[in-house]
């Protein structure tokens, strides 16, 4: 990071945000479906290590880009899901986010997990958009 204070305000909020009452786990599925949209392998490659070493299953992790048409995932987890596609593709239709998406979404979850979900959702957009805009490369970091 090349801004003074970036790299620190970034992972401040990232901080904030695991820090709330939604699941490290469903937040790093939510993260992983979100840079899969985004072509950014350095966060699909982050995020899939971090679940697997957290215990998520094979069978779930090949699923979640085609999480609709798996048996693997909760409703919890779908409306998630749905909510990061939306956020994530935000011009792909008139309304940005339906209200039958935010509605499943708020049986799942109160309002600061909402919350917490759409900071978690945009925290990640912007971590793919400086990764792959700067060619990074999934697995560097790990080295």
């Amino acid at each position: 990071m090349v801004v003074p204070g970036a790299m620190q305000a970034l992972l401040g909020l990232g901080k904030t945000i695991e820090g709330g009452s939604v699941p490290k786990q469903l937040l790093d599925l939510v993260y992983l479906r979100a840079s899969q949209i985004n072509g950014c392998g350095v966060c699909v490659d982050m995020h899939a290590r971090d679940l697997k070493k957290n215990g998520e299953s094979d069978e779930r992790l090949w699923s979640v880009a085609a999480w609709r048409e798996a048996p693997y995932f909760t409703g919890e987890e779908r409306a998630a899901l749905a909510l990061a596609e939306a956020v994530t593709r935000l011009s792909d239709r008139p309304e940005a986010v339906s209200d039958e998406v935010w509605e499943a979404a708020a049986d799942h979850f109160d309002e600061v997990q909402l919350g917490t979900l759409l900071m978690g959702i945009a925290t990640v957009n912007l971590w793919n958009r400086l990764n792959a805009s700067t060619r990074q490369v999934a697995g560097a970091w790990t080295g």
